[in-house]
């Protein structure tokens, strides 16, 4: 290519002029009317460059997103129904599992006058449930693992309903079927609060596990005492905080926006027996408050 002015540019050392400004220069291209014209701006040696540049890609990852910033694993609203009608799928057999064991132990003669006179069948089924429960919340793959999940629940309801069916024998029936009554409508009434209320209930954790430390020593207290009143006000206090558990996981499940603590979708057998343990010892507690007050 020939200059359009006939003079070749100076070569360029950059120890000589150092980093200057370039104005520009053009270029006539073939025999035609065509000329190539160089842009001005900062001329470097690009032949020997002092200081080499990288061209290389910067494959830096984004950095990674705060605590508080991420989406909700329920922010799909698929995911969301489909854990919920899970859980409470399983809730409900197991609750219907558990009633007819109970109803078994009422109206079947000889079972009960077998359980009245065998006081070790309470005490044995009330280890096995404690061992199960602490098994399902303890270890992660037992309540994880498809179908040993489901077969340790099982166990466990059936453990449970023969414990409940214990206990209810030295009950009469009527009070029973009414306890089982109150806590069938308690337990809708405030499933239907934590579904639609936007207050959280996931944030009082260690306000609850507090009240949860205090009836248990009030607990105590009533051993000593052993009256009938303070074991009132236990049922009641019992009740009222076994309540809050029940919006309280309830509240875990539904997870949502105005939530700030969720369950993960692969915990549905968790789900079900926190929901499930609130039911029952609501069961107890209203039981044991119609069979002090009958």
């Amino acid at each position: 290519m020939d200059q359009a002015n006939g003079a070749n540019p100076p070569p360029y050392n950059f120890q000589d002029y150092g980093q200057n400004n370039y104005t520009g220069m053009s270029y006539q291209v073939g025999k035609g009317n065509i000329a190539v014209v160089s842009a001005p701006g900062p001329y470097n040696n690009t032949v020997h460059p002092e200081v080499p540049t990288s061209t290389a890609v910067d494959f830096t990852p984004p950095p990674d997103y705060s605590y508080g910033q991420e989406d909700s694993v329920f922010s799909d609203g698929n995911i969301r129904r489909g854990f919920i009608r899970k859980v409470y799928l399983i809730l409900m057999l197991q609750l219907l599992m558990t009633v007819g064991i109970i109803c078994a132990f009422l109206y079947w003669p000889t079972l009960k006058i077998w359980t009245l006179s065998n006081h070790w069948f309470s005490y044995t089924m009330m280890a096995v449930v404690m061992v199960l429960v602490v098994a399902l919340s303890c270890c992660d793959n037992l309540r994880r693992q498809v179908p040993l999940n489901f077969i340790a629940l099982g166990l466990f309801t059936v453990a449970e309903g023969l414990m409940l069916g214990a206990v209810a024998v030295y009950f009469d029936a009527e009070a029973v079927l009414w306890a089982m009554s109150a806590t069938a409508l308690v337990s809708l009434a405030l499933s239907l609060f934590a579904f639609q209320s936007k207050w959280d209930f996931t944030m009082l954790n260690g306000c609850l596990w507090v009240l949860l430390w205090t009836l248990f020593s009030f607990c105590l207290l009533c051993a000593i005492l052993r009256t009938q009143y303070a074991y009132i006000v236990y049922a009641c206090l019992g009740t009222l905080v076994f309540s809050l558990y029940l919006v309280f996981d309830t509240q875990l499940i539904v997870g949502g926006k105005h939530r700030k603590y969720e369950v993960s979708p692969e915990e549905y057998v968790f789900a079900a027996l926190n929901l499930y343990l609130d039911i029952v010892t609501l069961f107890l507690l209203l039981l044991q408050l119609i069979g002090l007050c009958h």
